[in-house]
């Protein structure tokens, strides 16, 4: 895990967001390497990944090299590591 990490994608008015946020907490305490950014504040990652929507999942190599993406609302712990680890 350690050769990749996921950019977490949310905003805090995004519910959906709300829900996903302690499921990268709890995946991020438990070694993933997870980012987790503000689409309302941070305008550089935002503008160089351009997410479409919010929650957005990015696996990016560790140059920051984008691996795959998805839009995650509403996902568990479990769904959230299989889709990262696959």
């Amino acid at each position: 895990m350690a050769n990749k990490g996921i950019i977490f994608f949310n905003a805090p008015w995004c519910e959906p967001c709300k829900v996903l946020k302690p499921v990268m907490d709890q995946i991020a305490r438990e070694g993933v390497n997870v980012k987790s950014v503000n689409v309302d504040y941070d305008a550089m990652l935002t503008e160089n990944y351009k997410p479409q929507s919010v929650p957005t999942l990015i696996v990016t190599d560790m140059g920051g090299n984008e691996i795959k993406r998805t839009v995650a609302g509403g996902w568990t712990k479990e769904q959230v590591l299989n889709w990262f680890n696959n």
